[in-house]
């Protein structure tokens, strides 16, 4: 124990073993004088305080934020002959005097709040270099850091100012059992949690359906963070994240603790009752607990929470050993062992050293008796296992011959069942491209009525310019038998011209012809120079006029929007017509479905623009039809899905249409849409 002090003036002498604690005779006064250091300054007015108790019982004798000082009177017995130390605890910054002198500084004070930075020299002995006059004063200047919050987790002390006085020997040899026992017992957890985790992990990477092993593993690892972070907040002198630092440690072991809880319920195979969930929810109320209540708050976790774990631990287990489960009675013992420790540790009725042996065979009862279940529970898998296979092998020499004659078997139904799977593929090739040529067929279909609207017009131009040039070859007859030269040689320039136009209009009913002939055939592959613009024109005309056929009274806006610069480009020019008419198609059945819903009252609008932009050409086919929903939009392009009645579409069209722009071509065919609003698809060709 410490020695006694008197009320006026602390005497120093027989220091003791453990020295003599300064909590009494000390006065304090809030502001900054440097002359409040001096022996001679009268502090008979100021009032008295006890520093050593913790900072949130000394609000408000002691600001939040500014300068204060402590002075304590010393009466230093003559017969203390060996040199003296202090060892400190303390919560804010601090610079300390001995008679008027600056003997040590502990962190950084200044007038401005904001620079002043508090530290905790954690009881270590620094020189207390007392005169040989018999009074001497004590005096500490004094200032906590604004803005941080204290917490006192896991029983950490927030004192304001905690000064003993021992000989150099003592508070050395203090200091050291201290340091020493904080460390060694640190490591100790560390390393043991560290190996338990990384051994649990192993387990769970051999065996990942076992999520036990994973869930132990977690929990083992964040006890070696938390108890790193407890040492190293043990050697932390500064508190600015000391705050952060425990409330963070609270939730990583709230969370390890549930780890565990659900661990021993699945290992046990324990179904999760309310218990489960109410622990569970205690622990999430405990953080809230500990950041937000200081002093006992953290107690919810520490006390109340961990505790329930524990017996629950045990709950389970007695449950299981009386649904025979094997083992359990290992975890049972591991629960009842911590709990027997842990009333030892807090009962206080051993001295410190028992409590310090204690209180590690407490927190290692049940993950040492988890490792001893598991390593059981492994044995008896491998006796089991081992079982099994000496039954496999008794069974192996009979089943061999039956297995034999069924591999046999099973080869011959193989190899027929592949002849039977070799021809039905080929017949399934063969449909396939059936139905890529009907496809084909259906889309020249589509073009009859558009090419015998287009075809009209140039057989109306060469009969029509025929017809004239006999006239005029008459006139040219009746000319030269009257002798009129000159007249003749100007009829023989119209008939000229006449069938110069004839040889036109002729070469474009034959283009025409020629292309309906190549768009039925089979496509050679072959790429040539093609007119973007022209094609697509070309193509707008025969789907439009095709539709027009069938029904009269239909009527669309087209709008084209060509760029003159995308020029001519290398293409298959019979396949990308095929698909340009697919989507024009599909682009005017849209809007005839979307007037007949709504009766007439709207206007069908079409619109083909093309676009030379990055290196690639750009052709986009958008309607203000029916559009489509998100569910149709990610199925359109699959073969043989169609979104029209039956018998009116394969589902062949817009598949057959990817397949020709993204293999053959190498580009790409998006589509965009908006249900009863719009469709756009668009063409991405590289130059």
């Amino acid at each position: 124990m410490f020695a006694q002090t008197s009320s006026q003036a602390v005497e120093l002498k027989q220091l003791g073993e453990q020295g003599i604690l300064l909590d009494k005779g000390w006065k304090y006064h809030p502001g900054d004088n440097p002359d409040w250091a001096k022996l001679e300054y009268d502090d008979s007015k100021w009032k008295s305080i006890n520093p050593t108790l913790d900072i949130h019982d000394l609000f408000p004798q002691i600001p939040r934020s500014g300068i204060g000082w402590f002075r304590l009177h010393l009466l230093v017995d003559s017969t203390l002959n060996n040199q003296l130390a202090m060892m400190i605890y303390q919560s804010g910054a601090s610079e300390i005097y001995l008679n008027g002198k600056l003997i040590h500084r502990f962190g950084v004070i200044s007038s401005n709040p904001e620079q002043v930075k508090a530290y905790k020299p954690t009881g270590k002995s620094v020189s207390f270099p007392v005169t040989k006059a018999r009074r001497q004063i004590l005096a500490i200047r004094y200032a906590l850091q604004p803005h941080i919050s204290y917490s006192a987790h896991w029983g950490w002390e927030n004192l304001a100012l905690f000064v003993v006085v021992n000989t150099v020997e003592n508070a050395f040899d203090q200091y050291e059992k201290i340091s020493a026992f904080d460390i060694n017992i640190n490591v100790v957890f560390i390393t043991l949690y560290a190996i338990l985790g990384i051994l649990y992990l192993a387990f769970y990477v051999s065996n990942p359906p076992q999520k036990v092993n994973l869930y132990f593993s977690l929990y083992a690892l964040m006890q070696a963070v938390y108890w790193s972070f407890i040492l190293y907040l043990k050697k932390q002198p500064f508190l600015e994240q000391i705050f952060i630092i425990n409330n963070f440690l609270l939730v990583l072991m709230m969370v390890g603790y549930s780890f565990l809880l659900t661990a021993i319920y699945d290992l046990l195979e324990q179904k999760r009752g309310w218990i489960y969930y109410f622990i569970l929810a205690v622990g999430v109320i405990s953080i809230s607990c500990g950041a937000l209540i200081y002093g006992w708050g953290w107690m919810v976790f520490g006390f109340g929470f961990t505790n329930l774990i524990n017996i629950d631990i045990t709950r389970v287990a007695l449950k299981a050993i009386r649904n025979n489960k094997k083992g359990a009675w290992i975890i049972a013992t591991g629960g009842i062992s911590f709990l027997t420790f842990w009333l030892l540790v807090t009962s206080q009725i051993f001295d410190s050293s028992l409590s310090t042996i204690f209180f590690p065979l407490a927190i290692f009862s049940i993950p040492i008796t988890v490792s001893i279940y598991l390593g059981y529970d492994f044995a008896l898998t491998h006796r089991s296992l081992k079982q099994n296979l000496a039954e496999v092998e008794t069974l192996s020499a009979e089943k061999q011959q039956i297995l034999t004659s069924q591999n046999e078997t099973l080869e011959r139904q193989v190899a027929q069942r592949t002849s039977e799977l070799q021809n039905f593929l080929k017949e399934l090739r063969e449909a396939q491209s059936q139905l890529i040529q009907r496809e084909k067929m259906a889309s020249l279909g589509e073009l009859t009525a558009g090419i015998a609207h287009e075809i009209q017009n140039p057989l109306n131009f060469v009969t029509n310019f025929s017809g004239v040039s006999v006239e005029l070859i008459e006139e040219l007859q009746q000319g030269l038998a009257a002798g009129e030269v000159a007249e003749a040689t100007g009829l023989l320039i119209d008939i000229k011209q006449n069938l110069e136009k004839i040889i036109l209009h002729g070469q474009r009913a034959d283009s025409i012809v020629k292309g309906m002939l190549q768009h039925s055939r089979a496509s050679t592959g072959q790429k040539e120079l093609t007119d973007i613009n022209a094609l697509a024109e070309e193509y707008l005309r025969l789907a439009y006029h095709g539709l027009r056929a069938k029904d009269k009274d239909f009527h669309v806006n087209i709008i084209t929007e060509l760029d003159s610069t995308v020029g001519k480009l290398e293409v298959v020019p019979q396949e990308l017509g095929r698909v340009l008419l697919n989507l024009l198609n599909n682009a005017f059945y849209a809007t005839q479905q979307k007037k007949a819903q709504l009766n007439g009252q709207y206007q069908p609008e079409v619109r083909v623009s093309t676009r030379y932009q990055d290196k690639k050409v750009e052709i986009k086919v958008r309607d203000n039809g029916t559009g489509m929903p998100e569910i149709v939009k990610k199925k359109i392009f699959q073969p043989f899905f169609t979104t029209k009645p039956t018998g009116q579409g394969t589902g062949l069209g817009l598949s057959l249409s990817y397949d020709i722009i993204t293999k053959g071509h190498q580009g790409e065919l998006r589509v965009e849409s908006q249900e009863e609003q719009f469709a756009e698809f668009t063409i991405l060709l590289p130059v």
